[in-house]
């Protein structure tokens, strides 16, 4: 069992960044790929962003590509959302998952945090 608990969302103004953190336990971090997802108010949760396990593979949403970047760490069992030029459309629970195969864009992770608020404010 893999648990995941996400970190640093808040309340931005438009143009601000942020960065959100993701801590995994309960299992090799190194075998997990990782992935960011987010759900606005009355929307369906929608894939943000994937890491591969090494880290040298990655993938976004076109909305954010440029403007978001996801890492890891796999010494210290955390994957990171660094958030730039934000807008209010991004304002939505933000979720950390990990998946025991491969980077994926799909909702099919293994394992998801309990989300984190980011509102930005126009």
């Amino acid at each position: 069992q893999v648990q995941l608990v996400e970190s640093g969302g808040g309340l931005v103004q438009a143009g601000d960044s942020l960065r959100l953190s993701c801590a995994a336990s309960g299992s090799t971090f190194s075998g997990l790929a990782m992935g960011w997802f987010r759900q606005a108010p009355g929307k369906e949760r929608q894939f943000v962003a994937a890491i591969s396990r090494s880290g040298g593979s990655t993938s976004y949403t076109n909305s954010v590509r440029g403007r978001f970047t996801i890492s890891r760490d796999n010494a210290k069992n955390m994957v990171y959302l660094q958030m730039s030029s934000l807008k209010p459309e991004d304002t939505a629970v933000y979720y950390c998952a990990a998946d025991r195969s491969f980077i994926r864009t799909n909702e099919n992770y293994d394992y998801w945090g309990q989300g984190t608020q980011v509102t930005v404010s126009s």
